[in-house]
């Protein structure tokens, strides 16, 4: 507890440091950062093998093991979504609004930093330097506490992203990683106030729900997802099938990945065998028994097993896909708005009024229309980096960018007013 204490000091003492940093010092900062990743990238990489390697020890598995693992490419999108963050507005100091009252007082509304966030994730190290990157643009300080199994790749980008913040005259100890790996940490954090101004929870269901029912300091939650691709009649079949394809098996162990189909009955005969076709061998499909039928004699490689009402709240990250059929969109709509987790949902339709129903009515931080769900991603949205994806409405929702760790302060000016 005391080392925490001097952790939570340390991020406190930082962060009203960096609040008097322009953008051009923030910038440069950053950039030796990013620089400091790129020549330590060796480095890096032999800390992911080693928890890579302890990952495939204890059983986890492949699907998540890519959330883990780190590679060249992967480094260099670390870097490029640094960049991207570099190049964007600085959100602090904007006036959104001003105005002069009747006495003549001056009153403004800017943006100013948040203050002191934590984040509290599973498995990704891209996060580290993701969250790392935004909180400084912001000029917050941050507290990343990234869960053990990625422990070693989080030591060696905190290593180089405070190395890099000291070279490039920034303050270093605006980011700390907690590095203990023991759970007290999470209830640590999670207590904390008067010191940590906001607490993000990433990952699965258990640590969402960890977080937001015994966090006694403000929560933006993000949430799992369990994502939904509804098909029409009028939908394009083989667009339909290269949409099925790479929302469930480009990265199945994503949060934006599909986890349950929604097949309306009048297109189950035509798309069901393609569907099958397409993905025997590669994924499980957990079928109702009209889906089921409408495959016909299924190919030799496909795992068909029954649906179960369980699976319809499922997040499987994994290669894992339910079939439903339904009979209208607003069955679709429905099953949607009982079962999904408010993250991603898609309709695949040429028919306006039915998108125009699909897109009012789901209630989803990003709603699709002819795509797939596996765009919902802050570096995909130009962003560069992300926090997380909100599932929540109030202050941030979807792909969290810079603005989420930022709060509003009024200035007010006067000549000597006083109250009456």
């Amino acid at each position: 507890m005391n080392s925490m204490n001097s952790i939570f000091n340390s991020l406190k003492t930082a962060q009203t440091q960096l609040a008097m940093h322009n953008r051009a010092a923030k910038d440069t900062a950053l950039a030796a950062a990013a620089d400091a990743i790129d020549k330590d990238r060796a480095g890096i990489l032999q800390a992911n093998v080693r928890d890579v390697a302890k990952a495939r020890e204890g059983g986890m598995k492949e699907s998540l093991v890519d959330r883990l693992l780190l590679n060249d490419k992967r480094i260099d999108g670390i870097i490029e979504g640094i960049d991207i963050v570099i190049r964007q507005e600085d959100p602090v100091g904007r006036v959104q609004a001003g105005w002069t009252i009747q006495n003549g007082l001056q009153i403004e509304r800017v943006t100013v930093p948040l203050g002191v966030a934590a984040i509290i994730y599973e498995s990704r190290p891209n996060v580290t330097a993701d969250c790392a990157a935004i909180a400084y643009k912001t000029g917050c300080s941050i507290l990343l506490r990234g869960s053990s199994s990625a422990l070693e790749s989080n030591k060696a980008l905190v290593k180089a992203i405070k190395a890099g913040l000291a070279k490039g005259g920034g303050i270093e100890d605006a980011v700390a990683l907690c590095e203990s790996g023991s759970r007290d940490e999470v209830d640590v954090i999670l207590n904390a106030r008067g010191f940590i101004d906001v607490v993000l929870p990433r990952g699965g269901g258990d640590l969402i729900r960890r977080v937001t029912e015994n966090a006694r300091i403000p929560v933006i939650e993000t949430g799992e997802g369990n994502c939904h691709i509804y098909i029409e009649p009028s939908a394009d079949i083989e667009q339909a099938v290269q949409i099925i394809i790479n929302a469930k098996l480009q990265r199945p162990g994503v949060c934006n990945a599909v986890e349950t189909l929604l097949i309306h009955k009048d297109i189950l005969a035509q798309i069901m065998p393609k569907a099958a076709a397409a993905l025997a061998g590669k994924a499980e499909m957990r079928c109702d028994s009209l889906s089921k039928a409408a495959i016909g004699t299924p190919p030799a490689e496909l795992v068909l097993k029954d649906v179960s009402e369980e699976d319809w709240g499922k997040e499987f990250l994994d290669n894992i896909l339910a079939v439903k059929t339904v009979a209208s969109c607003d069955e679709a709509v429905a099953h949607i708005n009982r079962y999904g987790t408010k993250h991603s949902e898609a309709i695949l339709t040429n028919d306006l009024k039915s998108a125009e129903k699909f897109r009012a009515q789901v209630d989803a931080a990003c709603v699709y229309v002819n795509a797939s769900t596996r765009f919902t991603d802050g570096g995909v949205f130009g962003f560069g980096a992300e926090l997380g994806i909100s599932t929540q409405k109030i202050h941030a929702r979807g792909p969290m960018g810079l603005d989420t760790l930022t709060s509003i302060k009024y200035i007010v000016s006067g000549n000597g007013q006083i109250r009456s």
